[in-house]
């Protein structure tokens, strides 16, 4: 797996750098101290995940992970926000910019290898202790659109899948409540992403606040 990272500080560069050298099926491609940097970067190395800081000069962490999600070519490319604060108004931020999930900078070292290893296999990852107040503060100010016809395609079954994951349920949390294999919920959720033509889990959690299908607190 290639990993790029991108933080204004050297030092916090170059412990991650240290740390994810160590593990044989990891790869690091750059680093970038800027916005723009870890742009050009992405765009010229095409790496699996981005570690990104939130607070950078010259294009911030939101600025950069829109223009990356926003370039077909680096469609498999996923994003984690590393950040000080969990509950930081940037995070919000590059949630709905396209990031695949976010870590905080203190997360234990073999927190943030599993991280990478989770999102670079098409997962999503958002800190447990905080995801569904962070999901409401996504929500927060939507007004419910009309939802796509899209949503029409999907069966009763993945539609039921899709509640499950918008309130921050795994594969194996779903399975257990359906009473499904985890092998048949992780494929309700991959036929989900290419149905609804959502890049990851985070972003069907994001279209089913933004359609009212899923509210602070309850579900439809």
């Amino acid at each position: 797996m290639r990993v790029a990272i991108a933080d204004d500080q050297q030092l916090i560069r170059g412990g991650f750098r240290a740390l994810l050298e160590a593990e044989p099926d990891l790869e690091i491609v750059g680093e970038a101290g800027t916005g723009a940097e870890i742009v050009a970067l992405v765009a010229a190395t095409r790496p699996d995940v981005v570690l990104m800081d939130i607070r950078m000069p010259d294009g911030d962490g939101i600025w950069a992970t829109e223009r990356i999600v926003a370039d077909a070519r680096s469609s498999g490319t996923r994003i984690v926000i590393v950040t000080t604060f969990e509950l930081d108004d940037y995070v919000i931020g590059a949630i709905r910019a396209g990031a695949s999930g976010f870590l905080v900078k203190d997360t234990e070292p073999v927190e943030l290898i599993r991280a990478i290893r989770l999102v670079a296999r098409g997962d999503a990852l958002l800190s447990p202790g905080v995801t569904r107040s962070l999901l409401s503060r996504v929500a927060d100010g939507m007004r419910p659109t009309t939802a796509p016809p899209e949503l029409a395609a999907l069966t009763e079954r993945e539609r039921e899948v899709l509640l499950k994951v918008a309130t921050g349920q795994s594969n194996d949390e779903i399975a257990r409540e359906l009473h499904l294999s985890p092998l048949t919920a992780k494929t309700h959720v991959s036929r989900i992403l290419t149905k609804l033509g959502a890049r990851d889990r985070v972003q069907l959690v994001v279209m089913a606040y933004e359609w009212g299908l899923v509210r602070a607190g309850f579900q439809k």
